[in-house]
C-alpha cells in the first residue's frame, strides 16, 4: 500500500515538473496527464483496505457484516469519474495545441507572445 502511495506522489511530482519546466506544449500536456494519473493512484491507494473484498454483495459476503468485509466503493467511483474528466481535458488541450500549431507551425510557447499578459 505504501509503495503505491509513493508511486502516486512520484508521478504527481514528475507531472508537475514537466508542466512547469517545459516549453513544448505537447510535453506540458503530457505532464498534465502524468500528474493526473498520479492523483488517481493516490486516491485509489488511500481507499484500499488490506484484507477486504471488492464491494460486490453476493453469497461470498455476509450482508449483515458487509461494512466490515468490503472496501468503500466511493474512492473507486471518484477515480473513474476523474479518469473521464481527465481524458476530456487532455483531448481539449490537444485540440487547442493543434489549432495553435496550425497558426504558427510551432509547439514552443515562446512563439506565442501575443497570448501572454
Amino acid at each position: 500500500m505504501i509503495e503505491t502511495l509513493i508511486l502516486g506522489f512520484i508521478l504527481l511530482l514528475i507531472g508537475l515538473y514537466a508542466m512547469l519546466s517545459q516549453k513544448n506544449i505537447i510535453k506540458i500536456i503530457l505532464g498534465f496527464s502524468i500528474a493526473d494519473t498520479g492523483v488517481h493512484i493516490i486516491i485509489v491507494s488511500l481507499g484500499y483496505l488490506k484484507g477486504r473484498r471488492a464491494p460486490i454483495l453476493d453469497s461470498a459476503v455476509d450482508i449483515a457484516n458487509s461494512v466490515k468485509e468490503v472496501v468503500d466503493p466511493i474512492p473507486s467511483a471518484l477515480v473513474l469519474t476523474a479518469i473521464v474528466i481527465g481524458l476530456a481535458t487532455t483531448a481539449l488541450m490537444l485540440v487547442f495545441a493543434a489549432e495553435l500549431h496550425k497558426r504558427k507551425a510551432s509547439f514552443s510557447i515562446d512563439d506565442y507572445k501575443e497570448l501572454k499578459w
